[in-house]
């Protein structure tokens, strides 16, 4: 029975109880609407970390760092449609709070943080695209020296002050 308290005392010590149960790397669906589109995702230091097109799915790291959740910038572009940008933040994963029971305080202080297992990322990121705008008109502008302008059309010029 010592031996097993022993062990079991050990294993507590040296684990954390998110690094045990969750994982510090997440796949992440990343899906447009409409399909197609080009994306850039960027971690908060503004490196790009990957590039590509709708619908995806790729590995993601939860943490930046001792106590730092990470978070992602998503960048989509399609043609016709108006640039979309999505957040996409790590959060606290429940498990963490396991070390309290199991984990005990190495866990806790230690060994989930540094290995990125506190955290954890959503599954998916959706995103609805919206049609571009563009504005047409017929109008157009011409700009000419007043001595190429005939006599009867400078009588209809208004100054502009």
């Amino acid at each position: 029975m010592l031996k097993l308290s022993t062990v079991f005392l050990s294993f507590a010590l040296v684990s954390g109880c998110s690094s045990i149960v969750s994982e510090s790397k997440y796949p992440v669906s990343i899906s447009s609407n409409p399909s197609q589109a080009n994306f850039i995702l960027q971690n908060r230091a503004g490196v790009n970390v990957h590039t590509g097109r709708t619908p995806a799915t790729i590995t993601l790291n939860a943490s930046a760092g001792f106590f730092k959740g990470e978070t992602y910038k998503l960048i989509l572009n399609k043609d016709g449609y108006d640039e979309k940008i999505i957040e996409i933040q790590s959060t606290i994963d429940g498990w963490y709070f396991g070390n309290i029971l199991f984990g005990g305080i190495l866990g806790m202080l230690i060994v989930d943080p540094a290995t990125g297992a506190m955290f954890k990322l959503p599954e998916k990121a959706d995103a609805q695209l919206n049609e571009a705008i563009t504005a047409k008109s017929d109008a157009s502008l011409t700009i000419a020296m007043l001595t190429a302008i005939p006599e009867k059309q400078r009588a209809d010029l208004v100054p502009l002050n």
